[in-house]
């Protein structure tokens, strides 16, 4: 067996020689295939709730290793090979409760974008200093996924893989867009910088531009990474606030526990009253501040008399106010809301949930669906409708902006919250659904990575956990189990400066996409002069 090497225009895989249809010929032209799947599947071991991050970087050099000189056409598949790889294990999750079939008509339409950047990358892989264009193009896959269909699925971002690694300062200066690109071209970099080592080795040519290049990749994410650190702080700018996160947990894990919600609304409150009785004691601060979860309150404390009376004597008992998440009937319209219950006022303000969640809290295509299978519109009767403003409550003083739980997965819907006054960010999820699934982990993941970009306190208040208090560092100062009754209380920063990230909103996105579209354009252009010029 020997090795050979093509030129530089063509696919430089290096790949072994063999008969013509012979068995040895036949796999190794599966070898691409296979490395590009097991190169997602690198992917999603670098992501919570494992430490791994750093898995990232040789998932792309190897992503890039069977992309670099091949067709548009194999390109297409390899993506889409690489996509299922990542995206089936990170986001089966969502078929806990519901079944495969959910879960696997979600990633077969994820891949697809992931397949697209990768027919972009082949024709990329062509131009000089391609790592650049090619990171840069799979941003721009990152951010059309964010947006279509169905106002977009973010979930996945390379962004949220990283809240444990060294890239993660750059949160901070470009929010998830630049920290995505940094490891992606990280990830290129390293394969170029292998590659030109081994063609210099086997010509005796060291092309010093490429080679610069392609040290420059690796090089400059690290340290603009580390450079960025000075920008990560937790020191507090307004003061500090007390705040008390309160977890109630579920009467069982699953769906079923929406029939449940009485239950649920009463084991807050106990858990709420057990935190006043040990104020009282002595054993615990008073909070300022207490956060319930999203569905702490199912029943509508605004229509059920009973609810209102529970969440008030909650509320007087902690004797603070408690920001409440309920679904709430309005107008004839659905809300997923959270409320703003004073001790002595009673409900004072509310936050509706912008960003819902197909197929969770409203059914695209309703009608479809239901003469493909009744039982999944038995899964939303009615649908939630979208609130149009911003939330931030102002609570003894402090503001609080409320993200709640799939709205942490969209850049633009945490960062309305920072411009618009919050001192904190609280993102009360309900994860109850998803079981003791990895989902919970990756969600506080992106809540890691949403308090470095915005320099502020996060607190995330779950139904059945893991709860926890994350420091504008990133770092956990607190989590709850999973599936058990607790609270949180910790005495918090309050920041109110904006990071660059948060100043720049959604402009290094927006260039990185024209970079990589650029880049793309250029790759094209120079395709079609390159075959005119042939005479074809």
């Amino acid at each position: 067996m020997t090795v050979t090497a093509t030129s530089v225009d063509e696919s430089d895989q290096l790949e072994p020689k063999a008969a013509p249809g012979s068995r040895l010929a036949r796999l190794i032209r599966l070898v691409p295939a296979a490395v590009a799947a097991l190169s997602g599947v690198l992917l999603y071991v670098s992501f919570p709730p494992r430490t791994l991050w750093w898995l990232a970087l040789p998932a792309f050099a190897c992503f890039g290793w069977v992309l670099r000189g091949r067709s548009w056409k194999a390109g297409l598949g390899l993506g889409y090979l690489f996509g299922l790889g990542f995206l089936l294990p990170l986001l089966v999750w969502t078929g806990v409760e519901v079944g495969p079939g959910p879960w696997i008509a979600l990633v077969a339409v994820e891949a697809i974008f992931v397949a697209l950047v990768g027919a972009g990358i082949t024709a990329i892989s062509k131009l000089p200093a391609w790592p650049l264009w090619a990171a840069a193009l799979w941003i721009a896959g990152e951010a059309v996924r964010a947006r279509v269909p169905f106002h977009g699925f973010p979930w996945g971002k390379i962004a949220f893989g990283q809240a444990d690694g060294v890239f993660l300062p750059l949160a901070a200066v470009g929010g998830t867009p630049v920290l995505g690109f940094a490891v992606v071209l990280c990830g290129f970099g390293l394969y170029e910088v292998v590659r030109l080592a081994l063609e210099s080795r086997r010509t005796r040519v060291v092309r010093r531009s490429a080679a610069t290049v392609a040290l420059l990749s690796v090089a400059v994410p690290v340290v603009g990474a580390l450079a960025a650190r000075g920008l990560v702080s937790d020191k507090a700018e307004d003061g500090t606030t007390t705040v008390a996160v309160i977890q109630g947990n579920v009467p069982r894990a699953g769906l079923e526990f929406n029939a449940q919600r009485r239950a649920v609304l009463d084991y807050h409150v106990k858990e709420t009253l057990r935190l006043a009785a040990k104020v009282k004691a002595g054993k615990v601060a008073k909070p300022d501040v207490v956060l319930w979860p999203e569905n702490s309150s199912d029943v509508d404390p605004f229509a059920d008399a009973q609810a209102y009376t529970d969440i008030d004597e909650a509320a007087k008992a902690i004797g603070a106010p408690i920001s409440v998440g309920g679904v709430v009937e309005r107008d004839g319209k659905l809300y997923n809301e959270q409320i703003l219950w004073d001790p002595v006022k009673g409900p004072t303000d509310t936050y509706d949930k912008r960003q819902i969640q197909p197929f969770g809290e409203y059914l695209p295509m309703r009608s479809l669906l239901g003469a493909i299978n009744k039982n999944w519109t038995t899964m939303v009767r009615q649908d939630f409708s979208r609130g149009t403003k911003p939330g931030v409550f102002t609570m003894n003083g402090a503001k609080i902006g409320l993200v709640t739980c799939y709205e942490a997965a969209f850049d633009w819907a945490v960062r309305s919250e920072v411009t618009d006054g919050a001192q904190l960010i609280s993102v009360p999820s309900n994860n109850a659904t998803f079981d003791r699934s990895e989902m919970t982990y990756q969600q506080l993941a992106m809540s890691r990575v949403r308090a470095v970009e915005h320099s502020r306190t996060v607190t995330v208040p779950v139904t059945s956990g893991v709860s926890a208090i994350i420091m504008p560092d990133g770092k956990i100062t607190q989590k709850t189990g999973m599936f058990v009754a607790d609270s949180l209380v910790q005495k918090v920063p309050l920041r109110s400066s904006e990071t660059p990230a948060t100043k720049l909103g959604i402009l290094p996105e927006m260039a990185l996409v024209l970079i990589g579209a650029g880049g793309l354009g250029w790759a094209v252009a120079a395709g079609v002069r390159g075959r005119r010029a042939g005479g074809v």
